[in-house]
């Protein structure tokens, strides 16, 4: 299933920016300087509409998954015999 696919590659994506922005976090902490602030606030931006897609195509596929589950239990019963 496609959506399944994007979802995780988002997933993957997301660890990795979440990886980068506790990184970006720490220098911004430890220099105080304007310059790092301003990244980890951009990074930041990213990661929480990265997080709202990510949530949003986890919904997608359980919609999907629901929606092909109905399906499969709607399909008439094939009579052996």
């Amino acid at each position: 299933m496609a959506a399944r696919e994007s979802l995780g590659v988002l997933e993957e994506q997301v660890a990795v920016w979440n990886e980068a922005l506790d990184d970006a976090r720490i220098r911004s902490l430890v220099s105080e300087t304007p310059l790092l602030t301003a990244e980890y606030n951009e990074l930041s931006k990213h990661v929480v509409a990265a997080n709202a897609e990510m949530i949003r195509r986890s919904n997608e596929v359980r919609s999907l998954t629901a929606e092909r589950d109905q399906l499969l239990r709607e399909l008439p019963k094939e009579e052996n015999g």
